[in-house]
């Protein structure tokens, strides 16, 4: 997995063994994406809401460490199936929060899906440092789309 910061950007990227069409729906499904999404004791997603067009709102609740509880959501800007899904995010979990912009680019080439993360408007080192947890997401992302 390779990784890179900017000043105000986390990106990841993922090569998964599955088409991009099995991907998107993984990432946009809430059905799928409250079962790949988190580890027990860790983050795990609960429940999802999602109106999936530009402008539609979606809504993650799950619990954290310790089993706290949380809530993410944001509206979505652009989706353009299966290549392109982008969105905001507002967690509840930052003291001070801030809405940033989570983007994810597949490339598919012969089955197999290239996933670009970027995680957007981190100004400060303490929101990026609460948002480390993409490998692992994109981790358990690739292991249930590679099913």
């Amino acid at each position: 997995m390779n990784a890179a910061e900017t000043s105000d950007a986390i990106i990841q990227e993922i090569v998964i063994h599955a088409p991009a069409e099995r991907v998107f729906e993984a990432l946009t499904d809430p059905a799928q994406r409250v079962v790949w999404w988190g580890a027990e004791g860790r983050f795990q997603a609960k429940e999802m809401e999602s109106d999936l067009r530009p402008g539609g709102q979606w809504s993650m609740r799950g619990s954290g460490m310790g089993g706290r509880p949380f809530v993410v959501k944001g509206e979505y800007r652009r989706i353009e199936r299966p290549h392109l899904l982008e969105f905001t995010w507002l967690p509840d979990w930052q003291e001070e929060t801030l809405e940033t912009v989570v983007r994810f680019d597949l490339t598919e080439n012969g089955g197999v899906t290239t996933v670009r993360l970027t995680h957007s408007g981190l100004t400060t080192e303490k929101a990026r440092a609460s948002h480390q947890g993409w490998p692992q997401i994109l981790g358990w992302l690739r292991a249930y789309s590679e099913k």
